[in-house]
């Protein structure tokens, strides 16, 4: 499975998104639909989800990473990861999302991450001095 996700910073804290029934948080993004590039993917799935415009030209790339998907046995998970260095309007929760939450070193431990922001991507960004 191939996936692209966003790393959106407010305030030192980290943007994770939790969708309707499902209690884990994640960070902005999704699979590649045919034919998309992980950056094509990444600025459709921020318009889909939170409402913003995001340009390929907005990204830059954080990392791949690997890792066993999420309740899917025998699945692995690469995803791509991009900084959103910009973006137009505002984040709000789709239909398709019930929760947005800004996350730090405070509050992170409280909640559920998906395995490769909680293991890989955030300690990296507290390190970088990016997050607190």
């Amino acid at each position: 499975m191939h996936k692209s996700a966003g790393i959106i910073i407010k305030d030192k804290a980290l943007l994770v998104l939790r969708s309707k029934g499902k209690d884990t948080f994640y960070a902005p993004g999704g699979k590649l639909d045919s034919g998309e590039t992980p950056e094509q993917a990444l600025c459709r799935e921020l318009r889909e989800e939170v409402g913003i415009a995001v340009r390929e030209g907005d990204l830059t790339a954080f990392g791949r990473f690997e890792a066993p998907a999420h309740d899917k046995v025998g699945v692995t998970l690469i995803m791509d990861v991009f900084f959103v260095d910009s973006y137009a309007g505002h984040v709000v929760a789709s239909n398709e999302i019930e929760e947005c939450k800004w996350v730090d070193s405070s509050n992170v431990d409280n909640i559920s991450i998906s395995t490769i922001f909680r293991n890989d991507v955030f300690p990296q960004l507290v390190v970088q001095g990016l997050v607190n």
